[in-house]
């Protein structure tokens, strides 16, 4: 039950970590975007900005999935 328990606070103890570095990110680029588009409180910036993201975390996470795959064979 104690290994349990460490792997799961591990586990989340990564996860906050993650969560973090997300929110880094996302002020980082929101910033950037407020650069490039003025203010980013328009439709059209915040419509730009979420597809652009989207698209990102798209293809980060098939680029993790194919290093992963590499990785254990």
């Amino acid at each position: 039950m104690k290994k349990d328990v460490i792997e799961k606070l591990a586990a989340l103890i990564t996860a906050a970590f993650g969560l973090v570095a997300a929110l880094a990110w996302n002020d980082t680029i929101k910033a950037i975007f407020a650069k490039l588009f003025g203010t980013g409180d328009t439709i059209i910036a915040m419509l730009v900005y979420a597809v652009v993201v989207t698209i990102i975390a798209v293809v980060v996470t098939i680029q993790i999935g194919k290093a992963a795959n590499k990785a254990t064979k």
